[in-house]
């Protein structure tokens, strides 16, 4: 569902396969394919007690209300409609929630950029050109999140031109909603991840907390991926926006897919990439893009402020090195002898 799914920043599971020290707890993986990408989960439990059906089943609920590849979905039925249209559940959750994260960027998350995502060649729908000042011009009007009226079981729109891609913060929601099932059944240990976005609780089997890689940046698509960080998560979730992999080549520029809903046009940022640490992965999931449009200074002094929130960005500095610097809530996460 996210653009997130091509690629960018993938963050990588590290969990040991080890003889455990508590005998009647086993470890158990899953995966699959789901939203354009791959799913993945590991959980420590005494019993087998959940089937890829039960997952894909939930992906596939989440696909209808929320993806704007398929035509028949509950998002789609939206961007199509004059005025707006009765919700599910899950498309009110991550619109709230897209709401909330828009006023506290101060615009910079924007779910009504999908016209913006289209004109760039980042969408379903590909254009066979790159879009004019004009073209751009023309569909502002219907960027914006005050053209959104969000009521409960509603979401109705002031301009039938407006239409929204939650792409940004989709995935992030999924990995809340798997883990949710989870905890209903019983699991308390787990690691659950959907392209790239993850969320941790508890231990693994020898007690060890969980421990997830942060890749490090690299322009070839067929290069192997390499750790920059190790951390340990023992509850919350974990997310990461780039712009390295995702993006393509146009008259000796580089289109990122990280779109200014104000100017219209691909963001310029100094960051390469931004990894977020927070309770939830929607939370997370919805603030790392922002957060990598305001650059590495603007966006370390964001985060600071925001304690509900921790953050680790990579960079270029001016000799084209890369460089890392972890925000002082996320410095408790690495671990100090991981790489």
């Amino acid at each position: 569902m996210k653009f997130k799914f091509f690629s960018t920043l993938l963050l990588q599971l590290l969990v040991c396969i080890c003889l455990y020290a508590q005998q009647d707890i086993n470890r158990y993986a899953l995966e699959g394919r789901a939203q354009g990408t791959t799913w993945s989960i590991i959980y420590f439990s005494k019993d087998s007690t959940i089937s890829k059906s039960s997952i894909d089943s939930i992906l596939f609920i989440l696909d209808n209300s929320l993806s704007i590849y398929r035509d028949s979905s509950i998002i789609s039925a939206f961007n199509r409609s004059e005025s707006g249209l009765a919700i599910d559940t899950h498309l009110f959750k991550v619109v709230h929630k897209s709401l909330e994260i828009c006023r506290k960027t101060q615009g910079r998350f924007d779910i009504t950029v999908k016209p913006l995502v289209e004109l760039w060649g980042f969408a379903a729908r590909q254009p066979n050109h790159l879009p004019d000042s004009q073209e751009i011009t023309s569909v502002m009007p219907c960027i914006g999140s005050k053209n959104l009226q969000l009521e409960p079981g509603f979401l109705r729109k002031s301009r039938p031109c407006t239409q929204i891609d939650v792409n940004g913060i989709a995935q992030g929601y999924s990995v809340d909603v798997l883990a949710s099932y989870m905890e209903s059944i019983g699991i308390q240990n787990y690691l659950v991840e959907v392209g790239g976005e993850i969320r941790a609780k508890g231990r693994k089997g020898g007690g060890d907390l969980m421990r997830v890689g942060i890749e490090s940046p690299v322009d070839d698509f067929m290069e192997p991926a390499m750790m920059q960080r190790i951390v340990e998560l023992s509850e919350g979730a974990l997310t990461t926006s780039g712009s390295y992999r995702k993006y393509y080549e146009s008259q000796g520029k580089k289109i990122s897919h990280i779109i200014d809903p104000f100017t219209g046009y691909s963001s310029v940022t100094d960051l390469i990439s931004v990894s977020v640490y927070a309770r939830d992965a929607i939370t997370a999931d919805g603030f790392d893009n922002a957060i990598l449009m305001m650059g590495l200074q603007k966006g370390l002094k964001f985060v600071e402020k925001h304690k509900e929130l921790a953050a680790f960005f990579i960079y270029k500095d001016k000799t084209g090195h890369l460089q890392s610097v972890a925000s002082s809530r996320f410095k408790r996460l690495l671990v100090k002898d991981g790489l």
